[in-house]
């Protein structure tokens, strides 16, 4: 296991991180997702920690709580100290009924953050993340907000997930103006059949020297090698069936596949593992969150940690899953061809 500083601080995470959103069940979707509880998420955690993991991913939302619950029950029933582990969680979607029990309103925040010390049985956080983007919130107050927790001990970094390149910088620009924590990771969907992130975000995260902190590095289940061009799929419990996310574009998808298989069969190993391994293979990832609904799945994606892809192997993923160009990238590149002696007429 690799260990990889989240971006501009000084804490060391493991290449890979634990993510919890199997673990509670209940209703509607988290029921579709997975349906761990604490006997077997005591399992998985001492299995993720003998192999050298060190960080761990939930959110409040995440079965209604019950996720950060089992969390902080298997961290003290396995005896953890507690400065061994990195512990991370979110917050911004609705925690009842009421109309300010959800966004990333001040309020909502520290509100959330004291609810999720005390299922998570912890004196703080060490990563705390908004979940997504709030349209009705200015994000300096969103700031004001997670300054404050930071200030008061119960947080030690801030990040985000799911927000654009231009309102994270918005917010550096915030915090730097008015001497507030600054964001210090971005999580964010990323896999080898969606690699949009790669337009703007990576540039930004490049620049700004952030920790890339990975969900769902198998696309829902689409890259586990159990879905096939037919439309045909191994799956026990075909998970994309009932939650069809996150979106991929299927004739790339396959494409991609066919490529993958290739690769694993002469490795002897899985496409998820090839899956993962790409994800680890790419500079800007700090670490990539791998969920299961078993220690079999989990083990597996644990290995992938061994799996090296050779430069020739990189080469023909990247090129069988490339984006299409856009504008202003291919303007951008276009009009950089000086640095490399091409031309920049137009």
């Amino acid at each position: 296991m690799q260990y990889k500083l989240l971006g501009k601080t000084g804490i060391l995470v493991s290449e890979l991180c634990l993510g919890t959103m199997t673990f509670g069940g209940g209703s509607g979707i988290w029921k579709d997702i997975g349906n761990i509880q604490q006997k077997i998420a005591d399992d998985m955690l001492k299995i993720s920690l003998d192999a050298g993991i060190n960080f761990i991913d939930t959110a409040n939302v995440y079965s209604n709580g019950r996720s950060e619950e089992i969390t902080g029950q298997a961290i003290r029933n396995l005896g953890i100290p507690r400065e061994d582990i990195v512990l991370a969680t979110k917050v911004l979607g609705p925690m009842g009924k009421s109309p300010n029990a959800r966004r990333a309103s001040r309020s909502h925040i520290i509100t959330q953050c004291h609810a999720s010390l005390k299922r998570l049985q912890s004196d703080y956080i060490d990563l705390y993340q908004i979940h997504g983007v709030d349209p009705f919130t200015p994000i300096e107050e969103t700031m004001e907000a997670l300054d404050s927790l930071v200030r008061a001990g119960d947080v030690r970094y801030v990040g985000v997930s799911n927000w654009a390149a231009w309102q994270i910088t918005k917010a550096l620009g915030i915090a730097e103006r008015k001497n507030l924590a600054m964001i210090r990771s971005l999580q964010a969907y990323y896999t080898i059949v969606g690699r949009d992130i790669e337009r703007e975000i990576v540039p930004m995260i490049e620049e700004e020297k952030l920790g890339l902190l990975v969900w769902s590095p198998l696309a829902g289940g689409f890259l586990s090698g159990k879905y096939h061009r037919d439309g045909s799929s191994t799956a026990k419990n075909d998970r994309r069936v009932s939650f069809n996310f996150p979106p991929v574009n299927l004739e790339r998808g396959f494409n991609v596949i066919d490529a993958m298989e290739m690769i694993a069969t002469s490795k002897g190993c899985s496409v998820a593992q090839i899956a993962i391994s790409w994800l680890l293979h790419q500079k800007t990832v700090s670490s990539v969150i791998i969920g299961a609904k078993n220690a079999e799945q989990l083990r597996n994606n644990i290995a992938a940690t061994k799996v090296e892809l050779s430069e020739e192997e990189l080469k023909t993923l990247d090129e069988v899953s490339a984006l299409p160009n856009e504008y202003p990238g291919w303007m951008i590149k276009r009009q950089s061809a000086y640095r490399y002696g091409g031309d920049i007429s137009a």
